[in-house]
């Protein structure tokens, strides 16, 4: 990283601290700038959040061709989120410890294994393990759909699966063949809550090895707090199902 952009990330962080900084490495032109941002997250000790705003300002400025953040009193090893938001936003990111200031940069692999990622919800959870399934199955892209952890657990808010699915492209329908959408609910929750993928009898997956053998029949999933894993789907999951959508593209 350029000194001077280093240098403009110091500053920053110092007068963060103990809060995360957060900002963005923009191309202008030949030159680099960085754009710092207000974190506007919860608790921002813990956590950053962007603002619509912020990121507004810094593209009328130039290309966002990165993300950057700091680790206040900690390293600047990625954590889960960290890794799973390099991916979604398909961007270089820039993690610096504070006061250390060593500085660490992950870049997106394009591809992220269906099975065993840890559970971040808004980028690796439920929804996002079946999106990428239809990805690499069918090449279906969706709306990144935004959800707020815990949208389940209040009566007033938007039932999300329910509420989007036909804008999506699914259907509903009474039996389950491979490749349609379980949707359910799981645990305290007023609404139904959690996806997998219907793998009936055949638990193999693109472009990677499930080791999974048996007369199922299977389901993908990643349950909350839970790496991502085939399960033989029946009894207790059964009984939690609430629908089963199947996508226009694999109508039969």
């Amino acid at each position: 990283m350029l000194k001077y952009i280093l240098a403009a990330i110091h500053v920053h962080a110092a007068a963060e601290y103990p809060r995360e900084c957060c900002g963005l490495l923009l191309a202008v032109g030949r030159k680099q700038q960085y754009f710092p941002c207000a974190n506007t997250a919860t608790d921002p000790k813990e956590e950053f959040r962007i603002g619509a705003e912020d990121y507004a300002a810094a593209e009328d400025i130039g290309e966002v061709i990165g993300i950057v953040h700091s680790h206040p009193d900690a390293t600047s090893r990625p954590s889960p989120r960290d890794l799973a938001m390099c991916e979604a936003t398909e961007l270089p990111w820039h993690i610096i410890s504070w006061p250390e200031g060593d500085l660490r940069t992950v870049v997106p692999t394009g591809f992220t294994p269906l099975l065993k990622r840890p559970f971040v919800h808004g980028a690796w959870d439920c929804w996002q393990v079946c999106a990428d399934w239809y990805k690499r199955e069918y090449g279906l892209d969706f709306e990144a759909f935004k959800r707020a952890d815990g949208w389940w657990e209040s009566a007033d808010a938007e039932s999300l699966y329910e509420s989007n699915y036909e804008a999506a492209g699914f259907v509903r329908v009474d039996q389950p063949q491979r490749g349609d959408m379980i949707v359910m609910e799981v645990g305290r929750t007023k609404h139904p809550n959690h996806a997998g993928i219907y793998l009936g009898i055949d638990p193999s997956l693109p472009e990677e090895e499930s080791g999974v053998h048996g007369p199922g029949p299977f389901l993908l999933h990643h349950l909350y707090g839970r790496p991502s894993e085939i399960i033989v789907f029946g009894g207790p999951w059964l009984d939690r199902t609430r629908l089963i959508l199947r996508h226009a593209t694999i109508m039969s």
